[in-house]
C-alpha cells in the first residue's frame, strides 16, 4: 500500500478554516477514488506545520489520482494559506493497538538512510522497535512509511492524549535512536501534531 503527504505551512490564523475544507472538501472527494483508503490531517498550530495523508491500495491508483489531488493540494494551499510539499510513500509498517480518540496526538519522526538499507530499516523496526513502542502508556497507534529510491523514512507514533505523548517523548527518541544506530540512518525532524482527522483505512502490515 502506498500514501501520498503533502506538508502545508500554513498562517496558524487559517489553520481551522483549512480542517473545515479537508474535512467538508476533500474528503468526499477523495471518497469517491477508485482505490483510495482514506485521509488524515495533522496540524501544529505553533508552527501551522500541517500534514495531509492519503493512502491508496497500489502505487497505480496513488499515481492516477495524481491530476486531481494537485487540484486539491492547491486549493488547500489558498485555504490554509500556506506553501505545499509533497511526498509518496510506501506504507510498510502499520499497527492499531485501538481506534483514535478525541484528543489524540502524534509524534512524528523523519529520518535518511542509504536506500540500499531500506528493509533492514522495516526489519529492525518491527522486530526491535514496535515491541518496546507497543509497552507506552497511552499507545494507540504506529505506522512507518518509507521512499525507497531515496532513503527517506516517516515514523509516526499515535497517543490517546496530549498528555501520553508528552509523558513518553524521552523514550521515543531513545527508541528512534537505537534503531538510526542499528541501521546507519540520521535522524532528520520530528514534530508533534495534533490529529485532527483520522479517516485512514489502511489495514494491519505486520
Amino acid at each position: 500500500m502506498f500514501a501520498g503527504t503533502t506538508t502545508i505551512r500554513a498562517h496558524p490564523s487559517y489553520i481551522d478554516a483549512g480542517i473545515k475544507h479537508v474535512r467538508d472538501i476533500v474528503m468526499p472527494v477523495l471518497a469517491d477514488i477508485e482505490g483510495c483508503l482514506g485521509l488524515s490531517l495533522l496540524i501544529d498550530r505553533g508552527s501551522g506545520r500541517c500534514i495531509v495523508t492519503s493512502s491508496w491500495r497500489d502505487e497505480a491508483s496513488l499515481r492516477a489520482s495524481e491530476g486531481l489531488i494537485r487540484m486539491l493540494r492547491d486549493e488547500g494551499a489558498r485555504m490554509f494559506h500556506g506553501a505545499t510539499e509533497v511526498a509518496r510513500w510506501e506504507i510498510v509498517a502499520l499497527h492499531r493497538d485501538h481506534r483514535t480518540r478525541r484528543g489524540a496526538c502524534c509524534r512524528v519522526t523523519w529520518i535518511q538512510v542509504e536506500p540500499t538499507q531500506a528493509d533492514c530499516v522495516v526489519h529492525m523496526w518491527k522486530t526491535t522497535s514496535l515491541p518496546k513502542v507497543e509497552e507506552l502508556d497511552g499507545f494507540c497507534s504506529v505506522g512507518l512509511m518509507l521512499d525507497r529510491a531515496t532513503g527517506r523514512g516517516v515514523a509516526s507514533l499515535t497517543f490517546d492524549s496530549a498528555e501520553a505523548m508528552d509523558s513518553n517523548r524521552e523514550r521515543v527518541d531513545s527508541i528512534h535512536t537505537e534503531m538510526a544506530r542499528g541501521v546507519g540512518a540520521r535522524l532528520v525532524d520530528t514534530g508533534e501534531f495534533e490529529l485532527a482527522i483520522a479517516h485512514l483505512h489502511v489495514p494491519e502490515i505486520a
